[in-house]
């Protein structure tokens, strides 16, 4: 077993293409990066999370005939949500927002790197078919309990979070750190219900920022 006596902060996807004028923007995600930079320092350690696609992925629209951004469609044998084309690994889109402090971050993961599978977690592709390193990193630090802010509420961050408990991790979502896009109405909503009832725990930033 780990020892569980350090924190982490996971920073989830806050990427110039999810942010104000990407080309997957979720609303207000800028207005939260001041906030993320404050909550860095109350923590043992920084971890970022980054869509890496290739131009070719799967889960963009563009890559298959006659559909849609908005479309779902059967890739794999599994059902698969379009996008439009984003954050391509080495473009603008898929680098941190420039106002985002990296100076304490000390681990990235990098992930949708596969074409042929999409992945929204830190720690898995979305058919947990490979990992990403992650847990055996923060294990080998000896991190047992993870804080998650970032984009977006309803999909990266709610499938990171979901993961990390089923790895065994006290697990805290950060939810005024954090903003969603509503594919259907109430789509935030729901996805703090789903997370709370695996036990996850929903906290707010002035918790953390008490004694700043």
């Amino acid at each position: 077993m780990y020892k569980i006596d350090k924190k982490a902060l996971i920073l989830v996807d806050l990427q110039n293409d999810f942010c104000d004028g990407g080309l997957l923007s979720v609303p207000e995600a800028d207005s939260i990066i001041p906030l993320v930079n404050r909550l860095q320092s109350q923590f043992d350690c920084i971890v970022a999370t980054l869509d890496w696609h290739p131009q070719d992925h799967m889960s963009f629209a563009i890559n298959h005939d006659h559909k849609q951004v908005g479309d779902t469609m059967t890739v794999g044998g599994y059902e698969q949500t379009l996008w439009p084309a984003h954050c391509v690994k080495h473009s603008e889109g898929a680098k941190l927002h420039p106002d985002l402090d990296v100076s304490r971050i000390s681990h990235y993961v990098f992930k949708g790197a596969d074409k042929t599978i999409d992945s929204y977690s830190a720690f898995f592709d979305n058919q947990h078919l490979r990992s990403t390193g992650l847990e055996k990193w923060l294990k080998d630090k000896g991190i047992g309990t993870l804080y998650f802010l970032g984009l977006a509420t309803n999909l990266c961050v709610k499938y990171s979070c979901m993961d990390a408990i089923q790895l065994g991790f006290k697990t805290y979502v950060i939810a005024d750190a954090c903003k969603g896009v509503e594919l259907q109405p109430g789509d935030i909503q729901k996805a703090y219900h789903e997370m709370t009832d695996v036990g996850v725990q929903l906290i707010t930033s002035n918790q953390i920022l008490l004694d700043e």
